[in-house]
Parts: structure tokens; C-alpha cells; sequence
């Protein structure tokens, strides 16, 4: 996205009840791409490039197709797509829509680094042309581009980023276009592109990344093949030969579903809800880039207008995402042992000297990505750290120190030896993580949900296949957090408290060394930490009960069915005011719900292992929760995407696809299958 595109949707949506404009959204349409590339097909054709982060590669910032039927040219609109799907498991995009030539089926699959999108045309096709254009930002940029005309292909280049275009039916006719002029970016009405061929400046055909081309129909079918290279591992012989090979290979549907098919990971048919299961393989894979680490999800605001960015790797929800996968594919029966070991060294990758992990990298080398939560990289106090990032990935880590060979478990175990020793310099005296910044990233203090990936952090290390002196330590230190844990109890809520504040907060009226009392989503990893502490500690009796108490009293407080809409689940936290747009109050969000019916089967298995009587109301708890994010569920979009958040009236919002919670569904609903709970209800009320 460039800042002239981002202008253009300030001005469409400038006051939009629920858009937030100068963003990319991606909460329709669907996305393509395993092998790094990540394009997204708008409902209406129209493809765009979101694997920047992946791959270091731009490709296409926009794009519109239509038809020139009898010299008259026919945009495709969105309201005019009869479907839109995936091809069974698979990625590749099956979209329909009626024409004034009749029907039309677009297949959109992407390949490695190349993008096929192949038209058919219900009928002769006669005197009709597909009109692709085509906006690449090679390098990122959307000036100062060339184009160079070949036999059969365009290329269109910066410096090292080279990308083509080309077309199995040839193009009949094709010219450049600059984008948005200056006058018309100041404007303040929004221009639609393309604009008729300009005659007045003739360099406008070669110094520009926008490309209109017409591509004839042959037998009722075309195929447009864009391919992005970087000069320095493609020349431009072998990718204009590459470029060859793909339209000569796909000039019919059925090769892209074989394509297709032959990349898809398959789910056993006895798997618990195998629709879920290939759902969430299906978006972490999209997310993946090479070195195995993931963007949190498609980068909607790269501008930083209403948010800090998504398409980063976050240490926390990528190694929870990684524990998820890792916990739930042995049991569904998915061969992703590969996923572990990408996972583990890219973790040794970017682990700090210190021990730790930065706030975030770019995911294809790992490099550090632009961040506010670095505070152990700069000067200062290191309030500026988020303390659970580290915790997470040491829970993994220590979790799969079996599960790789001999050379990388050493790296490994070193690896965990110097995690342990950065986990230690971040716990204070009296047992507790020290001051830093909290998950949702908004806030400093000392939080629950800190400690919570702390006690799981150790709980694991103790429970793992280590030396005899790291287990010990680690033991220790996770006794010392669970009997701390009882410093944040809030009495008169009967919930752990958000956090106690590091200093005085005047809008909640806080003041330092207070404790927070709001419900937070957040805290409910209590759960599951509390489950691994079992492993190697004793939960006692009245930590059973604090810890059914909070997590009932917490998915309560956070629970919101509104009028509007069928949507219902639980907010982020109590007084959640981002993105909130024309709603006065918390949005619902889609990993605070996962969140919570991960942690009522992590405390129904925890009192099932006590023959507690409370288990089966946690089980039912769990399956009501669930529902709500399972295909079909109101949380769940028909594109099978899981957004992150949904405002009142149902429009979902901020990024979508977004990773975690795929991956917490996958881990609950492997979970609540074990734990005999159905995996497969349709969504019912929680206050029923």
C-alpha cells in the first residue's frame, strides 16, 4: 500500500461508521499463498499483495479486473459475485459472477513467488477481452519505476525487485499509467483508476507501475500470471522463462486444482471438526513465512493511521501459536512435525544476548522490525519490555526439547539455559515478574497475565528432559511465582486483578501500588499455566477454588451479547476503548472468546484430575464458548477467517485473518475432544 492508495481510502471512508480510513482491509475476500507470496482476491477479482513482511518482495499494491465486451469495457463489482470459496482444503480461491457475457468463474491460486488467476467464460468468449489492471510497487515504491516490454511479458522494475506480467492468450493491447497525480491526491474527491490512455505524455507509458492490458479469450478461457523476482537470486532470462512455463501450464482449471491439491495439507476425516482443523492450518500456513516465523496477520494499516502495525512477528502469539500446533497435531493426526523445528531455530535465531526476544522482527530473516516495547535493547528503565514475549517462547522451547535431533536439542538447551537466566533477571524479590508493558501493549505495571506466562515459563523448564540443576531452579522459581500469584487477588471480585500499578493511573482513579480490579481476557492464561505448574507443584485446594472463581467470574464480566447483531462473545478487557468508532463501548473480540474456551477446558482437565464436581459446568462452558468461534459460529466469517475483532452490528474489523486465535481453536478443540466435550455444536447463548 502506498501513501497515495492509503489517501484515496481516507477519502471513501473519511467518517465511516465502522471503516477506519487509510487502510487495506481485508475483512472480505480471501487470501492465496503458502510458499511466502500472500495475495488477497477482493470479492470483486481484484488481487493485492499483503507478503511484503514474508518476503521482502512488494508486488501489487492495486488492481481492478473487468470485461471489454464489444469495445465497451465492464468492471467486475463485488455485488455481482454469486460466491466466492476456497477449493476444498486447499488455497486455492473459486470465485463466480454474472457478466453481461454471461458467467464467470475466476481461479486464483499462488504459487511460490507467482500469482495465476484463470478466467472462465460460460460461452464463446467472442469479441470479449479480460481488462487487467495492475498497479506493482516493486521495492516498495510507486515512483521512479520502469517498464520493459517483452515478447510475451511486461517487466516492471526499481532496483532489485523485478516483477512481470504475462498472459497465456497474449495481450491485444497493453500501456502504462501513472498513478494519482498531485492534484488529484489534494482533491477532495476520491479518483478512480484507471483513467482513459493519456496522449500528452509520452513517458507515461514506460516510467510508471501501473499496467493496463487487455487479454483475449481463447475457447472461453484466459489466464493472467504475475511473478515477482529479486535480481539477485532470478535473472531475467530464467524468470521470463519461468513466466513461460506457468501460462503454458495453466490454462484450464482443473491444473490448478491439481496444483492445489498436491500442496494441501491433509486432515484426517476422523479429526474433531476437520472443517475447523483445515480452517486454522489453512491461515497459519498463509501467515508462514520461509524461516517458519508468522505475521500476526495481514498488515490492514501499514501507515501505523489507527494501529502499530500487523505484519510482524510477536514472540508471544507466535510461540503460543507454535505450543498450540505442536500440542494439538499429534492428536488430530497432522504431520507437522516440520513446523516444530522451523520453529525452534527461528526462535534460537532471534534470541537476544540477554536471553530474552525483542518486541518484534520482520519474519522472513528475523531482523528487528520497527517497535515501542524494546526497552531492553535501549537506555532507560526497561519499563518499555514486554516480559510475557520471553515466557512464551521459553514454554515452547522447553516443551519440545525432545522433539528435535541431537544437534539442534544442544542448541536448544543452551538456548533455554540463557531464556531461563533473562526470565530470572525479570523477576522481582517477592516472587513477581517486575514492572513492564502488558499484552494488549497499552498499558505498564505489573500484570496477571505476566505472571501467568512466567509460572508456565519454569513449570515447563522443570517439567522438561534437562539437567538435574536447571529443573531444580526452575521448580523453585515457579513455587515462588504461584504462591506470589495471591498478591493480586482482588477479594471483592474474586478475580486476579489486570495488574498493580506501577504508578498512579488518575482516569481509573489508581494509584501506585494499587491494584487493578478490571476483568482482562489476558489473565485468563492463568489456566493453562496453572495446568503445567501441576506437572511439577501442587495446586492446592483453595487455589482451586480462586482459580474456577476467576476464570467463571472473568468470562462473565467480559461476556457481551449485543441487540445488533448475532455476534456475542467476550471483550478484550473491562474499558476497552481502541477502535471503537461510532460504538460507545468494548468491541468484541475473537482471542478473548477462543481465550476463554481455552481456559474453561484447561480448568475443567485441571478439576477433572481432582474428581471435582465443578468439572462438568467448566465442560459446558468450554463447548458454549467454542461454538461461538467454530465455523458457522457468529464469530467466524463465511470466508472461514476468524477476525480479530467484530463491532455490535456484526462488521468485523482490524486484521483478518489473525493467527492466534486459529490456533487457540485448534488447541481447544483438540483439548475439549479429549475431555469428551462436543467439538461440533451450533453456537448457543452463554446466559442460557
Amino acid at each position: 500500500m502506498q501513501l497515495r492508495d492509503a489517501l484515496d481510502d481516507y477519502k471513501r471512508h473519511e467518517g465511516h461508521d465502522t471503516r477506519f480510513p487509510g487502510e487495506r482491509r481485508s475483512t472480505t475476500g480471501l487470501f492465496s499463498g503458502f510458499g511466502g507470496r500472500l495475495v488477497h482476491v477482493e470479492r470483486d477479482g481484484s488481487l493485492r499483495d499483503f507478503g511484503y513482511p514474508l518476503t521482502g518482495r512488494n508486488g501489487i499494491d492495486r488492481s481492478r479486473l473487468g470485461l471489454r465486451v464489444d469495445d465497451e469495457v465492464h468492471w467486475f463489482a463485488a455485488d455481482a459475485t454469486v460466491s466466492q470459496t476456497y477449493h476444498d482444503g486447499t488455497a486455492l480461491v473459486v470465485t463466480e459472477r454474472e457478466t453481461p457475457a454471461g458467467t464467470l468463474t475466476q481461479y486464483d491460486l499462488t504459487i511460490d513467488d507467482a500469482h495465476v488467476t484463470h478466467l472462465e467464460l460460460d460461452g464463446e468468449g467472442e469479441s470479449v477481452e479480460l481488462v487487467a489492471y495492475v498497479g506493482l510497487a516493486p521495492n516498495a515504491q510507486d515512483t521512479r519505476i520502469g517498464q520493459l516490454r517483452h515478447e510475451n511479458a511486461v517487466e516492471l522494475y526499481h532496483t532489485t525487485e523485478h516483477d512481470f506480467v504475462g498472459s497465456a492468450t497474449g495481450f491485444s493491447d497493453l500501456h502504462g499509467q501513472v498513478p494519482a497525480r498531485f492534484a488529484e491526491v489534494l482533491d477532495e474527491v476520491a479518483v478512480d483508476l484507471p483513467r482513459p490512455v493519456s496522449e500528452d505524455r509520452y513517458e507515461e507509458d514506460r516510467l510508471s507501475g501501473d499496467l493496463v492490458a487487455f487479454l483475449p479469450f481463447e475457447s472461453g478461457s484466459t489466464t493472467l500470471v504475475t511473478l515477482l523476482t529479486d535480481e539477485h537470486a532470478t535473472d531475467r532470462e530464467a524468470a521470463l522463462g519461468r513466466l513461460d512455463e506457468l501460462t503454458a501450464a495453466y490454462v484450464d482449471a482443473d491444473s490448478l486444482r491439481r496444483t492445489a491439491d498436491a500442496e494441501a495439507l491433509p486432515v484426517p476425516d476422523d479429526a474433531p471438526n476437520p472443517e475447523a482443523v483445515a480452517g486454522d492450518v489453512r491461515v497459519l500456513r498463509l501467515l508462514s513465512a520461509e524461516t517458519g516465523l508468522r505475521i500476526a496477520g495481514p498488515d490492514f494499516d501499514p501507515y501505523y493511521a489507527h494501529s502499530g502495525g500487523y505484519g510482524y512477528t510477536w514472540f508471544r502469539d507466535d510461540a503460543e501459536i507454535s505450543l498450540f500446533v505442536d500440542e494439538a497435531s499429534e492428536y488430530v493426526g497432522l504431520d507437522l512435525d516440520s513446523w516444530t523445528d522451523r520453529s525452534v531455530r527461528a526462535y534460537l535465531l532471534t534470541q537476544q544476548r540477554d536471553g530474552t526476544w525483542p518486541h518484534r522482527v520482520w519474519p522472513r530473516d528475523g531482523t528487528l522490525a520497527p517497535g515501542w516495547a524494546n526497552g531492553r535493547l535501549e537506555a532507560g528503565d526497561g519499563l518499555d519490555y514486554q516480559a510475557d514475549q520471553t515466557g512464551s517462547v521459553v514454554t515452547f522451547l522447553a516443551s519440545v526439547v525432545d522433539d528435535v535431533d541431537a544437534d539442534l536439542r544442544e542448541k536448544l538447551v543452551a538456548a533455554l539455559d540463557d531464556a531461563v537466566g533473562g526470565l530470572d533477571d525479570t523477576l522481582a524479590a517477592d516472587g513477581r515478574p517486575i514492572a513492564c508493558q502488558n499484552a494488549w501493549e497499552n498499558m505498564n505495571g505489573r500484570f496477571s497475565h505476566t505472571a501467568a506466562t512466567f509460572l508456565e515459563a519454569y513449570a515447563a523448564v522443570a517439567d522438561a528432559d534437562l539437567s538435574a540443576e536447571t529443573t531444580a531452579h526452575a521448580e523453585e522459581q515457579a513455587d515462588r511465582i504461584y504462591e506470589a500469584l495471591d498478591d493480586l487477588w482482588v477479594e471483592n471480585r474474586d478475580i486476579y486483578a489486570l495488574r498493580e500499578c506501577e504508578e498512579a493511573d488518575e482516569v481509573e482513579g489508581l494509584g501506585a501500588g494499587d491494584l487493578d480490579p478490571r476483568y482482562d481476557s489476558a489473565t485468563l492464561a492463568l489456566a493453562a499455566a496453572h495446568r503445567q505448574y501441576a506437572r511439577v507443584g501442587e495446586v492446592d485446594e483453595k487455589r482451586l477454588d480462586r482459580l474456577a472463581s476467576h476464570v467463571e467470574n472473568t468470562v462473565e464480566g467480559l461476556w457481551s451479547d449485543p441487540d445488533e447483531s448475532e455476534v456475542r462473545g467476550l471483550v478484550r478487557y473491562e474499558g476497552d476503548g481502541w477502535r471503537q468508532r461510532e460504538q460507545d463501548h468494548e468491541k468484541i473480540w475473537s482471542v478473548s472468546t477462543a481465550w476463554g474456551a481455552h481456559a474453561a477446558a484447561c480448568t475443567a482437565a485441571l478439576l477433572g484430575a481432582y474428581d471435582d464436581n465443578r468439572t462438568e459446568a467448566f465442560e459446558a462452558m468450554t463447548e458454549e464458548l467454542l461454538s461461538l468461534v467454530l465455523p458457522d459460529g457468529p464469530l467466524c466469517m463465511e470466508t472461514g477467517y476468524l477476525p480479530e475483532q467484530v463491532f455490535d452490528d456484526g462488521t468485523p474489523d482490524s486484521a483478518t485473518p489473525l493467527g492466534w486465535p486459529h490456533a487457540l481453536r485448534l488447541a481447544t478443540v483438540a483439548l475439549a475432544d479429549q475431555l469428551g466435550i462436543d467439538v461440533g455444536a451450533p453456537a448457543a447463548t452463554l446466559a442460557d
